[in-house]
């Protein structure tokens, strides 16, 4: 959703590439009457510029596809001159601390970095002993083993469903290097945003 309302919406971006994925949490075996980002991996590129990727991924992906996940995207780039942003969320229950987790004011941003990532990260930095897990480990994983300038930012939420606060957590980001030629205007970018929350909660409600 943050990527959506404040990155891709816009004609700049095309879609290059897809990426299908089977397993238990991904039960669709065919692509009739289900949305893409429901059961896929969506790549886009810049039009402005073609060495500018991103990778949309709303589908789970399985610890035993991950290193093959990894192997097809990566094994298609130049890896001289890379340089990989990740952004995930997870439970504030999984934040590790000496303090009540009650007490954390989430949602909040932690960052991991490869040790080739030399640029100002937007966040303070994850504290042992926490770790990260799934596919951004994996990703950041291999960007450490190839030596790739690689920077993980987590958000820590307590909610379960998408919200706007959660969402603009992220906002810190717009002002990276790699990001903020890439945002448009932010104000609108959040009108966007909560027209996109408004119509996603209607779409998910239950009426009885």
């Amino acid at each position: 959703a943050f990527l959506s309302s404040f990155i891709l919406d816009s004609v700049c971006w095309e879609v290059v590439g897809v990426a299908k994925l089977w397993n238990e949490w991904c039960r669709t075996s065919s692509t009739t009457n289900v949305l893409p980002t429901d059961s896929f991996c969506l790549f886009y590129r810049l039009i402005s510029d073609p060495t500018v990727l991103l990778c949309q991924c709303s589908c789970y992906v399985a610890e035993d596809q991950q290193f093959q996940w990894l192997e097809k995207v990566f094994g298609s780039m130049q890896k001289e001159g890379l340089q990989v942003t990740i952004l995930s969320t997870c439970p504030v229950a999984d934040y590790k601390t000496q303090e009540s987790t009650l007490t954390l004011a989430s949602p909040f941003l932690k960052a991991l970095k490869t040790k080739e990532f030399q640029e100002q990260v937007c966040c303070p930095l994850l504290e042992q002993p926490n770790i990260v897990r799934d596919l951004p480990a994996a990703v950041l994983s291999y960007c450490q083993v190839w030596q790739i300038p690689a920077v993980l930012y987590q958000c820590y939420t307590d909610v379960i469903k998408l919200d706007t606060v959660t969402i603009e957590a992220f906002k810190p980001l717009l002002s990276s290097k790699v990001l903020k030629s890439l945002v448009k205007d932010a104000s609108e970018s959040t009108k966007i945003l909560k027209k996109f929350l408004t119509s996603s909660e209607s779409h998910n409600n239950i009426y009885i």
